[in-house]
């Protein structure tokens, strides 16, 4: 939505603290005009055209949900899940070895006070899987 003010994004979230979180971040990057709806995945799926991009950031571990957002996506359709358990990597890993794409493990460390000096100390890391679907799948 930075890179161009055509592009456009729908945030599908059931809670209302991070419903107002998703605007709050989304106003401090840039992108205010990011469409927050009150549902819940994969049903509200079928409330939308058919995304160009899907991105998961929790609930990863809910039954068929990769699936029903995979079919949901256009050809060509990129997924993006981020996940911080070890329920979510095996879910993540299962479905890139069925439908490819890349798996980054993403990890984050803040300088914090040791004594009088500072050390790193590590934030959880991120498992991300990113796939793209082929122009020839159709579901």
């Amino acid at each position: 939505m930075r890179a161009d003010r055509r592009c456009r994004a729908i945030a599908v979230e059931p809670d209302g603290g991070r419903r107002a979180m998703i605007s709050e971040n989304a106003a401090a990057l840039g992108v205010p005009h990011i469409h927050v709806v009150e549902d819940t995945a994969p049903a509200a799926l079928d409330s939308f055209e058919r995304p160009d991009a899907i991105f998961i950031g929790g609930g990863i571990t809910a039954e068929r949900l990769v699936e029903a957002c995979w079919s949901a996506l256009k050809p060509g359709g990129r997924l993006v899940a981020n996940v911080v358990t070890a329920e979510g990597e095996r879910v993540v890993a299962g479905h890139q070895a069925r439908l490819g794409g890349l798996l980054t493990r993403i990890g984050v460390s803040r300088a914090e006070p040791v004594g009088s000096f500072q050390g790193w100390r590590p934030l959880t890391p991120v498992t991300q899987w990113s796939a793209t679907k082929s122009w020839e799948e159709r579901t």
